[in-house]
This record gives structure tokens, C-alpha cells and sequence, in this order.
């Protein structure tokens, strides 16, 4: 089985993201699509793994294999999170609506952490372009202004929208180099304290609900694995059955 088959054959969640996902889209947007793909259970048995994820096989496409995409949302990964989070699905069969249904699972206070961290470092690349150019990389710059508004927004209310709503024409200004370095900048310093001061009052709890995604990917490995039949190498065909052992036919 190819990366392409586990993708186009195994997705159960696919939408679209960036700037048409947080309501930035202009004429000539791409679309960027990700995705959550599960592989069955048996390809782990072999001592070559299913990969953990795959580029491709559409242009601008990217999935995860689902335990590694639970692995990063539960580091509360900025990209992962988002992606749990777009208006624009695209694909989900029943898995994938049991995978949304867990999205406050993956939510915890440690956003503040991950998304600022996410953010200082873009500030000291735009940062490094001022100084070597006299400018930033404005689009850059509106992506860090958007996931910084986007942190405390989360830690004040307890959920991840991933539309700009009213700051769009205000971000994109930014985008077009319209806005002066300086008051992006204090925007930027701005954002930041508020999301700091909302970190300390968040409705959010402290760390996410690892059992509860854990059980719902054992559950899925499981009903996975109980499924599929796989031919052995000597021509039988060898089925996994409830309860335990193996049933050649």
C-alpha cells in the first residue's frame, strides 16, 4: 500500500486551511488542503511502519496518520489544532466525526505556551528582515498578528475560532505593506500581553484530556484490526477474530 493509497483510501477528515480557512482568502489564493488519514491496523505488524504522514498526492496537500496527529494536538501544536477547527471540511466519515467530536480534549491552557513560543520565533525571523532589508515579510507578519489573536481569543473564551472576523481588512492592510513597521510591531507587543493576562484567568484546565483521546484511538486500532482480512504468505486467508486468535480459511 503507497502513501497516495493510505490518503486517498483511508482519510477520515479532510478540510481546507489557511488563508481561506481564517477568512484572508484574495483572488489568487491557494488552497491548502490537510487531512487525517488511518492506517489499518495490520500494516503495523510489518517492520516497515506506515508513515506518519504524506505530502501530496494533490498539489498543496498534506495528512497525518491519526496517532500522530493526536500526538502534536495534544502538544497543542498550533497547525493541528487549527486544522481541528476549520468551517471548510471537505471529507469526515464516522471516525473522523468521533475525532471532532474530541476537539475540547486537545484544548488546555498549554496553547499559551506553544502558540506564543510559535510567535516569538516568527518575530525574531521578521525581526532579522528589518535589519538585512529595511522590511519584514509583511505576509509573515499578518499570519503572527492573526495566531497571536487567535491565543488569547482561545484563552478567554475557551474556544479556537479560526476566522479573523472584523480584523480582516486591518490584517490584510499589513499583508500589503500598508502599515508601518512600528505600529505592527506595538500591535504584535500588544497581542501578546493580552494573551499572557488571559493565560492566567483561562476557563481552559491545565493539561488536555490524554485518556480520553487515547481510548478513542485504541477503540479505533482495535475495530481496525478486527476488519481486515489479510492473505498469509502460504496462500491462506488468516482473519482476525473477536476474542482473541486467528482463523485460517
Amino acid at each position: 500500500m503507497t502513501p497516495e493509497d493510505l490518503v486517498r483510501d483511508h482519510t477520515i477528515y479532510s478540510c481546507v486551511m489557511g488563508s481561506r480557512a481564517f477568512g484572508l482568502a484574495t483572488d489568487g489564493s491557494d488552497t491548502d488542503l490537510r487531512g487525517v488519514f488511518l492506517a489499518p491496523t495490520a500494516l503495523y505488524w510489518r517492520f516497515d511502519k506506515p508513515p506518519t504522514h504524506v505530502e501530496g498526492p494533490a498539489p498543496e496537500q498534506f495528512s497525518w496518520e491519526l496517532e500522530r496527529f493526536c500526538e502534536l494536538a495534544l502538544r497543542a501544536n498550533p497547525n493541528i489544532l487549527e486544522c481541528l477547527h476549520s468551517p471548510l471540511v471537505v471529507r469526515v466519515d464516522d471516525t473522523g466525526r468521533e475525532l471532532l467530536a474530541l476537539r475540547d480534549a486537545f484544548l488546555s491552557r498549554q496553547v499559551h505556551g506553544t502558540f506564543v513560543r510559535y510567535a516569538s520565533g516568527q518575530r525574531r525571523k521578521l525581526d532579522a528582515d528589518v535589519r538585512q532589508y529595511g522590511v519584514p515579510r509583511w505576509k509573515h507578519a499578518m499570519h503572527q498578528l492573526r495566531l497571536l489573536a487567535g491565543c488569547r481569543d482561545l484563552l478567554r473564551t475557551g474556544r479556537l475560532v479560526t476566522d479573523v472576523g472584523d480584523d480582516r481588512e486591518r490584517l490584510l492592510a499589513v499583508k500589503r505593506g500598508e502599515v508601518p513597521w512600528p505600529e505592527v510591531e506595538s500591535w504584535m507587543t500588544r497581542l501578546a500581553g493580552e494573551a499572557d493576562a488571559a493565560a492566567a484567568v483561562s476557563p481552559l484546565p491545565a493539561e488536555p484530556d490524554r485518556a480520553r483521546v487515547e481510548d478513542f484511538l485504541v477503540r479505533v486500532r482495535r475495530a481496525s484490526a478486527l476488519r481486515e482480512v489479510q492473505p498469509d504468505p502460504y496462500g491462506e486467508v488468516v482473519q482476525v477474530v473477536p476474542g482473541g486468535g486467528l482463523v485460517g480459511q
